[in-house]
């Protein structure tokens, strides 16, 4: 699990020109290390108690809406039972606005000491000495976490990263539109019954269509399933190459643009996620029978859509397969050594196994722990809704997202380019094409 591939989503602005002269803090943070900081839980106390006051850290997040009021009831709880910290909580925006924020933050030497970062990132962040390696202080605590969550954790075998709200991309169901139709409510369960299901739930009323089968927002993210289902890779095993002209890269785009030319597929307008936001509310407003999303938005959507909601697998092609998201929790390199032990006591607290089954349980987002999916809470709460356990099941199949440093741009330039596409811009052939022009650029920098 140490040995990583590649991965998306780097940072909001090249990390390179950002950080240049700010990785001196690194080196003294690796100094100050010492084979003793992993009892950094009681070496925090102490140290507070000889200063008589507690250590202050600040936790930068970029969950908004319900799942963030979660995010601060949970640090309330954690800053009520260690009064020896104090975590001050602070929202940031989306994870494109906090990835930024952190970066300039750390420039400008008034960073946070833990921060949420999304899994693609890891590796970009870690490369340009931002994150503090996290070995000297887990004392194996590392092991509990799930295996298939891992993946995204670990850049150049060491450990930067430990999984917090974690996702992987579901199909969702309107199992009332599916019943209707004489369809499995269960959901397609490859791509072309995918393609027939959409067909037989689209409806028209004149040239216009009323009711599309299938949305899904024109994103990395399902563009990296869609290609793992074909059997591929967006890049080769050392990142220096882009596969995407390969079969498994085409074939993502060919069937999109297949069904939309059908009429059975509604690509939702805006960019990121105003896309997502829009393939949501056509769900729920049933003007859609099926969508991708994440599984962090299982409960949300559960609570607001007023039909019976389903979730699924991806549709397999050569077999089933999805990428692992969301975001980890890391700790900063600048931060002192009596701030970073208390933000992984902070850390290890927000990821075990007492927190991430209600956290679990509350969002949607999976929980981390092999304990918490094992435990008889988890297993009861599947038992009633089953829909929980999807996600955990399809771990099975999952792979994390590639992680090279600079891959944020190389995400950018896939995205533009199979949205043009999408859109009737460009032939399949010719935007891969460009995206492999311009990306292998990108690789070579």
């Amino acid at each position: 699990m140490k040995k990583v591939r590649v991965s998306l989503l780097a940072c909001a602005m090249s990390i390179t020109a950002i950080l240049a002269g700010c990785g001196g803090g690194n080196q003294q943070a690796a100094t100050e290390q010492t084979s003793g900081t992993s009892g950094a839980a009681s070496g925090a106390q102490q140290q507070t108690a000889d200063a008589g006051k507690p250590i202050e850290i600040d936790f930068w997040y970029a969950l908004g809406g319900r799942n963030g009021e979660m995010i601060e009831s949970m640090v309330k709880q954690f800053n009520e039972s260690h009064k020896h910290i104090v975590v001050k909580p602070s929202y940031q925006g989306s994870y494109y606005e906090n990835h930024a924020k952190v970066l300039a933050s750390v420039s400008a030497g008034n960073q946070p000491d833990v921060t949420m970062v999304e899994v693609g990132s890891i590796g970009a962040f870690a490369d340009a000495k931002v994150l503090q390696e996290l070995t000297p202080y887990t004392n194996g605590a590392e092991e509990k976490y799930i295996p298939g969550l891992m993946g995204n954790s670990y850049w150049k075998d060491k450990l930067y990263a430990i999984p917090f709200n974690r996702s992987t991309p579901l199909l969702y169901l309107n199992r009332d539109m599916l019943k209707a139709a004489g369809l499995d409510p269960n959901g397609p369960k490859s791509w072309e019954e995918l393609r027939e299901f959409s067909k037989a739930l689209t409806k028209k009323e004149g040239d216009k269509t009323k009711t599309y089968g299938f949305s899904t927002p024109i994103d990395i993210w399902f563009y990296e399933a869609l290609v793992f289902q074909s059997g591929g890779n967006i890049l080769s095993e050392d990142g220096k190459s882009l596969l995407i002209n390969e079969e498994a890269g085409v074939a993502p785009l060919e069937f999109w643009t297949s069904m939309l030319k059908e009429g059975v597929m509604k690509a939702p307008p805006g960019e990121k996620y105003n896309a997502w936001d829009v393939a949501k509310q056509d769900f729920l407003n049933q003007q859609v029978g099926m969508i991708f999303t994440s599984t962090g938005d299982l409960r949300g959507l559960k609570e607001a859509a007023k039909f019976d909601l389903g979730a699924a697998f991806l549709p397999a092609n050569k077999s089933y397969g999805a990428p692992t998201g969301g975001a980890n929790l890391v700790m900063l390199a600048k931060s002192s050594e009596e701030e970073k032990k208390a933000a992984w006591e902070f850390i290890e607290w927000m990821t075990d196994t007492k927190q991430t089954i209600p956290w679990s349980l509350e969002t949607g987002y999976m929980p981390v722990t092999k304990e918490a999916v094992e435990s008889e809470e988890m297993k009861k709460a599947y038992e009633k809704e089953p829909n929980f356990q999807v996600a955990v099941k399809q771990l099975e199949y999952a792979k994390p997202r590639p992680m090279v440093p600079g891959y944020k741009e190389l995400q950018e330039v896939i995205m533009t380019e199979i949205q043009r596409a999408v859109l009737g811009q460009a032939s399949v052939d010719e935007a891969i094409g460009k995206a492999m022009e311009k990306g292998q650029k990108l690789l070579k920098k």
